[in-house]
C-alpha cells in the first residue's frame, strides 16, 4: 500500500555567518530608526533604544555568565592533559613571548601614527574641559589581580543611587580564576590516582558547560542586532568631529595591526591568511559589536579550537590567559596614541625616554591592569608613568565607545592569533582543519576531525572538545 501522507516541508535556515551578517544589517537599520526617533519627553531613551539595549546586554550577560565555569573547568582539564605533553613549559614560555612580541609591534605602530597624525595639535578641545577618571591603573594592581580574594575569583560592589537606594553587583576576575584553576589542576596531577574521580567529574562538567555555551552562541545573531543597534542609537557619529584626527589615527593603527602585522606573522609561519580570518571571524565580529574581550572569550576559545585547529589542551590555557593580558588594541595602540594626544593638548614635550616608557608600559602593563581590565585603566597607567595629567582622559571619554569596538576586535584577533602561531611552531596545529575552517565549524562535531599532533594528549577527553553536539541539533526544522 502506497504512502499517501503529505510530504513534510523543511525550513532551512541560512548559515551561522549569514545569520550574524543579517543581524548586523538589521541592527544598523533599527539603530538608525531609534536615533531618528530621539529621546522621549523626559530625556530618557525611547522604547526602541531600550529594547535594543536589553537584547544586546542580555546576550553579553549570558556569555559572561558562562565564562567562570568554562575557564575553570577547561584549564583544570588542560592541566590534566599536560601529563601527555612533554613541552608544557616551553608552550607557556612561547605563548608569553609572542604576547610580548605582538604587543611591541602594536605599540610601535601606535607611536609612529601618533607622531605622524599629531592628533593633539589639530584638536579644538579645551584642556580645561578634561577631568580625571573614576578608575585608575597602577602597578600594584598586578599583585592584587594575582591573589584570589576567594575560590571563584568573585567580587561584589555596592553603589548608592541618588534616591538613596543601594544596589550590589557581582563581578569576577578572570585572572584570579586562571590562577585558582592552575593551582587546582597542578594539585590534581600531584595527587595521582586519588584525583581521578575529580578529573572525571571535571570532564563531565566541562561537557555540560560547553553544551550550554553552544546554545548561547546560537543567539549571537540576535545579540549582534541588539548590540550594534544600541551603539548606533546611543552614540551616532556626531561626537567624532572634535576628535576626528585622533579617531582616524586609532582606527588606522588598528587596521594596520589587524590586516598587515597579523597577516605578515601568519605568512612567516606558512599559514594561510584567509583561513585565519575565515576561522576567527565569528569571534572578531562579536568582539566588535559587544566591546568585551571577556564576553567574547567563550567564542574565541571555541573558534581557536574548532576552526583554527589548536589543541584543546593548549587553547584552554592560552586563550583565557590572553583574554586578561593580551590586548594589542586597548593596551598598545590606544594608550600610545592617546599619550601623545594628551601630551600635545597640555603642551608637554615627550623625549625618547618617554616613548620607550610608553613601549614598556604597553608590553607589560596589560598584566598589571588585568585585575581592572579596560582601556581607560590602561591609559591612566600609561599617563601616570609618564607624569602626564590624568585629566586628559576625560577629553577622550566622549568617543570611547566608538573606539572600543575596533580596539576589542583587535584584542580578540590577537588572542586567537598567538595560540595558533605557537601551535604551528610546536607542531601541534591541525593544519588540515585550519585550512578548511569556516564559521559553520563552530557547530560541527569535533570527534570527526582529531587535532593533529594532539590526538594522544586529547585521547580520553573527547567530551572536552564538544563531542556532545549531536547531529540532531543541527537538523533543519520541520514544519507542516
Amino acid at each position: 500500500m502506497s504512502d499517501t501522507s503529505p510530504q513534510r516541508s523543511r525550513l532551512r535556515f541560512p548559515s551561522f555567518s549569514v545569520q550574524v551578517i543579517l543581524g548586523l544589517a538589521l541592527g544598523l537599520l533599527l539603530g538608525w530608526v531609534a536615533l531618528q526617533m530621539g529621546p522621549v519627553a523626559d530625556g530618557s531613551a525611547n522604547w526602541l533604544t531600550t529594547t535594543l539595549d536589553t537584547i544586546g546586554s542580555s546576550f553579553v550577560t549570558l556569555l559572561k555568565a558562562i565564562v567562570p565555569p568554562l575557564v575553570f573547568l577547561a584549564i583544570v582539564a588542560s592541566i590534566a592533559n599536560l601529563r601527555h605533553v612533554t613541552n608544557a613549559a616551553r608552550l607557556a614560555g612561547q605563548t608569553l613571548l609572542w604576547f610580548a612580541i605582538t604587543a611591541a609591534i602594536a605599540v610601535a605602530v601606535g607611536i609612529g601614527l601618533g607622531l605622524l597624525f599629531q592628533p593633539g595639535a589639530s584638536s579644538t578641545l579645551d584642556p580645561a574641559a578634561g577631568s580625571e577618571p573614576g578608575r585608575t591603573g597602577s602597578w600594584i594592581d598586578f599583585l592584587n589581580g594575582l591573589i584570589p580574594g576567594n575560590f571563584l575569583g568573585l567580587g561584589a560592589s555596592t553603589q548608592l543611587a541618588e534616591d538613596g537606594t543601594a544596589s550590589t553587583s557581582i563581578s569576577f576576575n578572570v585572572l584570579q580564576i586562571v590562577v585558582v584553576a592552575l593551582v587546582v589542576g597542578i594539585a590534581a596531577l600531584r595527587s595521582g590516582k586519588a584525583a581521578e574521580p575529580f578529573l572525571a567529574f571535571n570532564r563531565s562538567a566541562l561537557a555540560v558547560v560547553q553544551k550550554v555555551l553552544w546554545w548561547v552562541i546560537r543567539l549571537a545573531p540576535l545579540g549582534t542586532l541588539g548590540l550594534i543597534g544600541k551603539a548606533v542609537a546611543t552614540y551616532g557619529w556626531d561626537l567624532l568631529s572634535p576628535l576626528a584626527t585622533f579617531a582616524i589615527a586609532i582606527y588606522v593603527g588598528l587596521a594596520i595591526v589587524l590586516f598587515v602585522v597579523y597577516p605578515v606573522i601568519l605568512k612567516a609561519h606558512g599559514l594561510r591568511i584567509r583561513s585565519f580570518f575565515r576561522g576567527a571571524w565569528p569571534a572578531i565580529q562579536l568582539a566588535f559589536v559587544s566591546r568585551s574581550s571577556i564576553g567574547t572569550l567563550p567564542v574565541t576559545q571555541r573558534v581557536t579550537e574548532r576552526n583554527l585547529g589548536v589543541p584543546s589542551s593548549y587553547a584552554s590555557f592560552a586563550v583565557p590567559l590572553g583574554a586578561t593580558t593580551k590586548m594589542d588594541g586597548c593596551a598598545s595602540i590606544y594608550p600610545a596614541i592617546s599619550a601623545i594626544f594628551v601630551a600635545q593638548i597640555f603642551g608637554v614635550d615627550l623625549s625618547l625616554t618617554d616613548y620607550l616608557l610608553i613601549a614598556f608600559v604597553s608590553v607589560v602593563g596589560s598584566a598589571a591592569t588585568a585585575g581592572l581590565t579596560g582601556a581607560v585603566v590602561m591609559l591612566t597607567l600609561t599617563l601616570s608613568t609618564l607624569g602626564l595629567p590624568l585629566a586628559g582622559v576625560g577629553l577622550l571619554l566622549a568617543i570611547d565607545p566608538i573606539l572600543d569596538m575596533g580596539r576589542t576586535a583587535v584584542n580578540v584577533a590577537g588572542q586567537a592569533l598567538v595560540p595558533t602561531v605557537v601551535a604551528k611552531r610546536e607542531g601541534l596545529l591541525d593544519v588540515a582543519r585550519y585550512e578548511s575552517s569556516s564559521a559553520a565549524d563552530l557547530f560541527s562535531d569535533d570527534a570527526a576531525v582529531p587535532s593533529d599532533g594532539a590526538a594522544a594528549s586529547d585521547e580520553g577527553v573527547a567530551a572536552d572538545e564538544h563531542a556532545a553536539d549531536e547531529a540532531d541539533d543541527r537538523q533543519p526544522v520541520s514544519v507542516a
